[in-house]
């Protein structure tokens, strides 16, 4: 920019604030861009200057001083411009203009007709195993419930149905039945006769007390199916309902549960109970304790059971059932351990040992008040 084009700005700065000068009350953006964009001939100010009566803007004024007194700096003529377009018509922009944006709305899904079903809670557990078994049995000849050494097979089911309702409250009931039979060619009596017979129900009802403790009351029933006899001997030793034994009793449980859940089960300590003993056969009641002529015989005192299952790999596993009673003058202990090796799904052999004490019966001259049964088995089982 040339300093004669700088000297003209600067006399019409200075012009307008001379007393005599009129200027309009604002002048916009637009009024003064004509100074500062590249410099046009605009012939409307030449036409307005020679119109008598008509008097220029300031603006106008400064431009057309221009026009005459430098006309080397006019760049453009307003002819030209009109070739080129229209004029356009000033925009206002903003700095920070608002869009709007439309919130899309979601689509809702198709609503198709469902069916509302309600189930209740089912706060019950029902499991089960059978097992049949082929096996070497061991006998004490003092056994309570008679018997001898042999070969021989046996079928066992085992049912439970357990209640839980998840608010302190749980019935667990457990039904144990086994029946085995041998042969003896020894008994020229008795071709077929029974090694083992167990009919057994467990019970029990818990009130929580703590996490793993439960105030319990618990019912053991057990008897057995079929008489048996002694080789080569018509006399029964025992028979369905003789004996019968009934034990109730009430205390804490403890519920185990071990070595990540592999030992699980249950203890119960029972410091007050009530045991009731029956045999249906009058001439058995010497032979179980109780008086001659009576039929039945009831005691107090304590009791304990434990209930374990320890699952040492996939395929082994022990299964024991501890259980004590005393009335303080006489004392049962009955040990169950059942080995369980299981070869695939319907495939096992089972080791069984189970030792027991009862002071309440004669002196054995050998074995004293302990008796012993034991027996190796191989054959079909099946869990559900």
């Amino acid at each position: 920019m040339s300093n004669a084009y700088q000297d003209s700005l600067k006399i019409f700065g200075d012009s307008l604030y001379r007393p005599d000068v009129k200027v309009a009350s604002s002048l916009t953006k637009q009024d003064m861009a004509s100074l500062f964009l590249p410099l046009t001939f605009y012939k409307n100010i030449t036409r307005h200057a020679f119109v008598i009566g008509e008097s220029l803007s300031p603006i106008d004024a400064q431009l057309l001083s221009i026009y005459l007194r430098r006309p080397d700096m006019v760049k453009s003529t307003q002819s030209e411009l009109e070739r080129i377009g229209p004029t356009l018509a000033p925009t206002t922009v903003t700095k920070d203009p608002t869009v709007s944006v439309q919130q899309p709305s979601a689509k809702e899904p198709e609503r198709l007709p469902v069916d509302v079903v309600v189930l209740r809670p089912n706060f019950w557990t029902l499991t089960g195993d059978y097992y049949l078994q082929f096996f070497q049995n061991y006998i004490s000849s003092n056994w309570y419930k008679g018997g001898e050494s042999n070969y021989s097979m046996e079928s066992a089911l085992t049912l439970e149905a357990n209640y839980n309702n998840k608010q302190r409250f749980k019935w667990d009931n457990k039904l144990e039945l086994k029946l085995g039979f041998q042969t003896s060619k020894s008994d020229s009596l008795h071709k077929l006769r029974t090694s083992n017979d167990l009919l057994r129900y467990t019970s029990k009802l818990g009130l929580q007390a703590t996490r793993d403790w439960y105030y319990t009351l618990q019912l053991v029933a057990n008897t057995q199916f079929m008489a048996n006899y002694k080789s080569n001997q018509r006399q029964v030793l025992s028979d369905f309902a003789s004996p019968l034994n009934v034990n109730v009793s009430f205390g804490m449980d403890y519920t185990v549960n071990w070595f990540k859940g592999k030992l699980n089960g249950s203890a119960h300590l029972a410091p007050l109970a009530y045991n009731l003993k029956y045999v249906d056969r009058l001439a058995l009641g010497g032979r179980y304790g109780l008086e001659d002529g009576r039929r039945t015989l009831h005691d107090f005192g304590s009791q304990f059971t434990v209930d374990l299952k320890w699952r040492f790999s996939d395929n082994i596993t022990w299964l024991a059932r501890l259980y004590g009673y005393t009335t303080y003058k006489r004392a049962e202990l009955e040990w169950e351990n059942t080995f369980t090796f299981q070869f695939n799904r319907y495939v096992s052999s089972k080791l069984f040992v189970y030792p027991r004490f009862d002071d309440g019966r004669g002196r054995h001259g050998m074995y004293g008040y302990w008796q012993l049964k034991e027996y190796v088995s191989l054959g079909f089982s099946y869990d559900f």
